[in-house]
């Protein structure tokens, strides 16, 4: 019971003066009792953090030793004077050239076999992020009057929406389909690929028209869209449409929610690893209409309230040459999945309810089990970019508590509380999924972050909602506007979805970006960051 209390947090809502009932006139209080995200530090594991420091060790072990041969051979020359070194090597070279020669060409071959063999650099050249037509632009009381005419829902799942939305963190420009609010059925194919031709292609349109690059030269193509998965695929969509050529490598990701973003450009790097001199083009979205919910279940009407249109088109490369004009260089990703738990598999679930309506089943554990895979997340990348400082005091503490923390079931020689890392160390600017507004509290609360470091986060959510996972773009399209990227900064692109998964995706900016000429908040990036705004 005591565990069960640690996961809930308690709120004092002023409902202001009662119109009607025996409390008419009278100010009104209610007490609102949420589920919150664990305290990852008070119980991190300690093998997440051993996984951080082998991802570690097996990047850097070929640049530990060469400070270990330098310092040798700086030994062996250093006894010599200018003169004797000179001496001894022509002596070697005069009556031992077999030697000299045999050394200088396994020098060249290790050296070649190095330069050959380690992974080739992955630049982001450019992104773009899909911004609907101004018709398609909804209001939170627009939102509700438009289901009210629908006729599919009662006035408890209204007020219900109503509730939520008040509480949500969207703003009153976000985008949904057309079709969401017609009387018949929009979760149709048809409808579906309407949508999906509509975000992808204008995303790819843009994508192709900044980068300069010709859609033939594509020879990677990853498309991730969790709920619409159509025959042909939507890959296939877009190899037809841009007419892109015959051995183009093409994968469409499906079911694998909001963090699939980053899984499909860990997929896009993996390829350009094995394909040296390529493009790689990663299209992330989400088809709102095609798994609108129209029934009465609160659980499956969540997801309505907080998901909007959107979509993000990025293009990578592996080519040296694209060096000078390449925006980030990608440093790390992380990957997470709590899939082998069964609460973690079924806490985000599509399903028929009692009515034969299809939609996704929110469940009410969602942000314990997420801070749970946030946490082996945040542990083992610690380990990658954390400070050497930070990182000796946080495995220093949790050493401690893991050796000496239980005596007899209590917990004496514990510190009074554990160090927490300072991520903000480590990054300066940070992209964490747009899921809400709530989720958004928390992260920001257990990493310690400030309002300016989540403020992209919550301005998306505001301006754009919940676009799944294209939602990390929409951020860092927010801190492009701003001019806010400097050259050697560092981004943490952050994403969480069903499965239930948890990505990491870390990039170094390359240049200061400037402010770009086609960006989704070009014509309202004056009026960000919004001081409050709805929840």
């Amino acid at each position: 019971m005591a565990n069960e209390r640690d996961h809930l947090s308690t709120e004092i809502v002023n409902r202001g003066i009662q119109s009607s009932g025996p409390n008419a006139g009278s100010l009104t209080f209610s007490v609102r009792v949420r589920r919150r995200l664990p305290d990852f530090l008070q119980s991190v594991n300690l093998k997440y953090v051993k996984l951080g420091y082998r991802y570690l060790i097996n990047h850097a072990i070929y640049l530990a030793t060469i400070p270990v041969l330098v310092l040798v051979f700086s030994a062996e020359v250093g006894s010599l004077s200018r003169e004797e070194l000179w001496r001894k090597l022509w002596e070697d070279a005069r009556y031992d050239l077999v030697t000299v020669v045999s050394f200088f060409a396994v020098f060249v071959f290790t050296v070649s076999a190095y330069f050959t063999s380690r992974p080739r650099s992955i630049y982001l050249l450019g992104f773009a992020c899909y911004r609907p037509h101004d018709d398609l632009k909804v209001s939170n009381d627009e939102f509700i009057e438009l289901a009210r005419k629908t006729g599919k829902y009662d006035e408890a799942s209204l007020e219900f929406q109503t509730k939520i939305l008040q509480s949500s963190g969207l703003g009153d420009e976000t985008y949904i389909p057309k079709a969401v609010m017609r009387q018949e059925n929009c979760a149709t194919m048809k409808e579906g690929r309407l949508e999906a031709s509509t975000v992808i292609f204008g995303a790819l349109d843009e994508l192709f028209e900044k980068t300069r690059v010709r859609p033939k030269d594509v020879g990677v193509l990853v498309v991730n869209c969790s709920i619409f998965n159509p025959t042909p695929s939507l890959s296939a969509m877009v190899i037809n449409h841009y007419k892109m050529r015959g051995n183009i490598l093409s994968y469409n990701l499906g079911g694998m929610g909001c963090s699939a973003g980053i899984i499909a450009v860990d997929l896009a790097r993996d390829m350009l690893q094995a394909n040296p001199n390529n493009y790689a083009v990663v299209v992330s979205t989400e088809m709102v209409g095609y798994n609108w919910y129209p029934g009465q279940d609160r659980s499956m009407i969540m997801p309505n309230c907080f998901f909007r249109m959107g979509c993000s088109a990025v293009l990578l490369s592996n080519r040296r040459l694209d060096y000078p004009r390449a925006k980030y260089r990608l440093e790390h990703i992380v990957r997470t999945h709590k899939g082998a738990d069964d609460r973690s598999f079924r806490c985000v679930y599509q399903e028929e309810d009692d009515q034969k309506f299809k939609g996704l089943k929110v469940s009410k554990q969602l942000m314990e089990i997420g801070g749970d895979a946030l946490k082996t997340n945040i542990t083992t990348l610690g380990p990658l970019v954390l400070p050497f400082s930070e990182q000796i005091l946080f495995f220093g503490t949790l050493v401690w508590r893991h050796l000496f923390g239980k005596k007899n079931g209590s917990l004496p020689s514990l510190p009074p509380k554990p160090y927490i890392p300072d991520y903000k160390l480590a990054f300066e600017h940070f992209c964490v999924h747009a899921a809400s507004k709530i989720v958004l509290d928390e992260i920001q609360r257990n990493l310690g972050l400030s309002d300016k470091n989540i403020e992209a986060s919550r301005m998306a959510l505001h301006r754009f909602g919940n676009t799944s996972s294209s939602s990390i773009w929409y951020e860092l399209a927010y801190l492009e506007a701003k001019e806010r990227v400097k050259r050697g900064d560092r981004v943490w692109q952050l994403a969480f979805g069903s499965g239930f998964k948890c990505n990491s995706l870390v990039w170094k900016s390359m240049r200061r970006v400037k402010k770009p000429s086609r960006n989704p908040w070009l014509d309202c990036i004056d009026r960000y960051p919004v001081t409050s705004f709805t929840g």
